[in-house]
């Protein structure tokens, strides 16, 4: 895997008839590889934390499904390099999944801009999300997306303490009506260390 990556190229993109030849392996490492960038925090709310690797399986799913070609590839290189981490930050996809359409509605109307108020707790640094610039997720009338992308800025020292057992590391929001928290695990953690610079 190639995780310390920051940018996928043209070169790196496999065309449709050689990915489709690999596509069970890689799709088969791909849930190996997400089991530890995955947190779930309270019922609904989900964490993907993206890498090189993620971002580049993305792109080859999405030009082997809508068979766009050459079209489309500079649009889905557009759309998902920004997601890969820098060095210095963490970045996710966050889901709120909930399958009933009605159910969904109703919870997403209760959750207006949960962008601002989701965060990484770092011993006792607060690191808070910062949106994926442009996307605004959350409507006039209040209802927020189902899907958010997030950023989470780190500084050196938070880097450090993070790598660090002794340190707790949480997730979680502080929204009125979402306030829930999960501490990541030793795994989660290990995963996630890989994506800052050494």
């Amino acid at each position: 895997m190639t995780a310390k990556r920051r940018a996928i190229s043209r070169s790196d993109l496999l065309s449709t008839a050689d990915y489709a030849a690999i596509r069970k392996q890689r799709r088969a490492e791909m849930v190996a590889l997400k089991q530890n960038r995955r947190v779930e925090v309270g019922p609904v709310a989900t964490f993907y934390f993206e890498n090189f690797d993620t971002m580049l399986q993305q792109i080859q799913e999405m030009l082997y499904i809508e068979k766009g070609g050459e079209a489309q590839i500079e649009d889905e290189l557009a759309a998902y390099n920004p997601l890969i981490p820098q060095g210095n930050e963490l970045v996710c996809t966050l889901m709120f999944e909930i399958e009933d359409p009605v159910r969904r509605e109703r919870i997403l109307r209760t959750l207006s801009f949960i962008e601002r108020a989701t965060f990484l707790q770092v011993g006792d640094d607060r690191i808070m999300a910062v949106p994926e610039p442009g996307e605004d997720r959350t409507r006039e009338d209040g209802k927020t997306s189902s899907v958010h992308f997030l950023h989470f800025p780190f500084t050196p020292a938070q880097i450090k303490a993070f790598r660090d057992p002794a340190q707790k590391v949480m997730l979680g929001f502080e929204h009125e009506n979402y306030a829930h928290l999960a501490q990541l695990t030793p795994q989660a953690r290990a995963a996630l260390a890989g994506d800052f610079d050494a």
